[in-house]
């Protein structure tokens, strides 16, 4: 028993990076190698491929969402995209001290390299486990459904989940490296991932769950059909084929069953999860007996205030994933509460960087967007109830990584210890089960408002536009000031100032209005990075980041970014275990 399971083992990498053989398979290959005959062994030919059975398979498939292997340095697959999708564009440094995970050092850099099997290694194999546990999904509904174990429409409904899952894996994939393989239930060895349709293959999986889907997911967190729909749109978005999401995104809107929520707040509250606003999420959860809390969300470990009283008694740690100036100086606003579009990085906003916490500080009296203390911790505002932020102390090493802190992943002081939200786990302060957004709405009207401004479509998309915003300006979700006994008091932390646009002044404003307002609104959620290269932006928008930034952040002098670095190195273990049919994207 010993020997199957490490053989087992032994195989999951190569499961997870393209050779994707079904267990049957492994099993199989590994026969001549056993000594002995196993004890308790399934065998296909006794299995009841039924709803229970394919139930069973699809909870394997969703159990991959959070891309936690092993609980082994899971931050390197975390599904928030942190590393590759906000420390690589002008949102986030890598903060903590230098050469502490050096490969994000390097994705920071723009010089990944294809050697870091470390990481790019152990994301692809994540991801492609998932797509590997739709699959099998997939195949244990087809032979159930020839078996007469399943009926027509338990089949169609069960095959529809796994491929609304498998197109999920295979967009991150997408996401990440471009050039993919695209493995459906078939495949049994590794397959090229040069001249395929893997949009096309992706959009099929979706149309296919959009087809089979009822409205109403099976359980919470569960794909349904409306998921589906948006989840497509969201693909036809980066392919910026606008035509095509344009309807899907009126039928979201219109006929669907989101709208956002009042509190902007409430879409990073583990208390308020799963909401109106919440389409398609990772379900994170803790004290449900698995080991370590391995299902809740671990790629987030490293990224607490270090040192701080936040989530143990112990001091927090790891002091990574540190918002940028930049993106602090993005929330301010005109004395009429509409975004510095052209102009906000002209100067910062102040901060305590170089400044002791004993020493006199003067925070920043002008406009800001409310937004920017519920996603930044700044020194003299709350950080989400665990007190007035001091400075610096709660930085591990502020040369390096700025005087900020992110707050998007920190649950509240009022959850701590409430064995719904968070379990303290070793040396991670305090695992939680704050979800992992994937989709919410407010993106889909601000794709929607995208394809108005781009388009010259009615309004230019500002209604929509003006949607977000003033539900950012209820004053009741305003971080408020503290009183003597740590309790919030009526007054807003900061000069918050923000109203709707109205109208736009034309069609150049609206791209770029629009553009900006998708930034602040997901700022920090992992899609920065990957929403400037669908657009076209990432080389004059990093670039110029690069140069106002390196002036501040002496890790970044040198630093450019090049074109290659829009996606990133496939891992060259992947490439040789797969015989060398996986190609390298060029490059690299």
């Amino acid at each position: 028993m010993i020997k199957i399971f490490k053989l087992l083992k032994a195989n999951k990498a190569l499961i997870g990076i393209g050779v994707l053989l079904q267990i049957a398979v492994v099993f199989q290959s590994c026969k001549d190698e056993l000594e002995i005959p196993l004890q308790g062994q399934v065998s296909a030919d006794v299995i009841v491929f039924d709803s229970n059975w394919v139930t069973l398979q699809l909870a394997a498939a969703y159990g991959m969402l959070d891309r936690n292997l092993d609980t082994s340095d899971s931050w390197r697959s975390a599904p928030s995209n942190w590393i590759y999708g906000e420390v690589s564009s002008d949102n986030a440094y890598k903060g903590s001290d230098p050469g502490d995970q050096p490969v994000i050092d390097n994705v920071e850099a723009y010089t990944a390299t294809s050697s870091e099997n470390n990481y790019y290694g152990y994301l692809w194999n994540a991801i492609f486990e998932g797509v590997a546990r739709s699959n099998e999904a997939i195949r244990g509904v087809k032979t159930g459904l020839e078996a007469g174990d399943l009926t027509t429409a338990e089949a169609a409904q069960f095959e529809a989940e796994a491929r609304f899952l498998r197109a999920h894996y295979h967009f991150e994939a997408k996401k990440v490296w471009g050039k993919i393989p695209f493995v459906d239930e078939t495949v049994e060895e590794s397959i090229t991932n040069e001249s395929v349709d893997s949009w096309g293959l992706i959009e099929a999986d979706f149309q296919f769950a959009i087809d089979n889907l009822p409205e109403a997911s099976r359980f919470v967190g569960a794909g349904n059909s409306w998921a589906a729909k948006a989840y497509m749109a969201k693909v036809h978005m980066y392919q910026l084929d606008y035509d095509a999401a344009r309807p899907i995104l009126d039928d979201v809107i219109n006929a669907g069953p989101y709208s956002l929520v009042a509190k902007y707040s409430d879409n990073f509250n583990a208390e308020t999860k799963n909401s109106s606003e919440s389409i398609f999420a990772v379900q994170h959860t803790v004290n449900d007996g698995s080991s370590q809390d391995d299902n809740s969300n671990w790629g987030e470990a490293l990224n607490f205030p270090n040192g701080a009283p936040v989530g143990t008694t112990g001091g927090a740690c790891c002091g990574f994933f540190q918002p940028s100036q930049n993106l602090v100086n993005a929330y301010k606003t005109d004395a009429g509460g509409l975004p510095l579009l052209d102009t906000f990085n002209d100067s910062d906003v102040t901060n305590d960087d170089g400044i002791a916490d004993a020493d006199p500080f003067t925070p920043y009296a002008g406009e800001l967007d409310p937004r920017l203390d519920w996603k930044i911790g700044r020194r003299g505002i709350d950080f989400n109830g665990w007190g007035i932020m001091p400075g610096q102390s709660w930085i591990r090493n502020p040369a390096n990584g700025g005087p900020y802190l992110q707050k998007v992943s920190v649950f509240r002081f009022s959850q701590f210890n409430n064995p719904a939200v968070d379990s303290g786990v070793a040396w991670f302060p305090a695992a939680s089960s704050i979800n992992t957004n994937i989709i919410r709405f407010a993106e889909i009207l601000l794709w929607r408002a995208e394809i108005m401004a781009v388009q010259g479509e009615g309004d230019l998309g500002v209604s929509l536009v003006d949607q977000v915003r003033m539900r950012a300006a209820n004053t009741e979700d305003f971080v408020k000031e503290l009183d003597m006994d740590g309790m919030p008091t009526a007054t807003p932390a900061a000069n918050y100032v923000i109203s709707p646009y109205g109208a736009f002044t034309g069609q150049a404003q609206a791209i770029k209005a629009v553009a900006h307002e998708y930034r602040i609104e997901t700022a920090l959620e992992g899609h920065r990075f990957f929403d400037l290269v669908r657009r076209g932006e990432a080389a004059t928008v990093l670039t110029n980041y690069l140069a106002e930034e390196s002036t501040k952040r002496s890790h970044l002098n040198g630093v450019s970014f090049s074109l290659r670095s829009q996606v990133y190195p496939i891992a060259q273990n992947v490439i040789s275990v797969s015989g060398g049919v996986i190609k390298q994207n060029d490059g690299y």
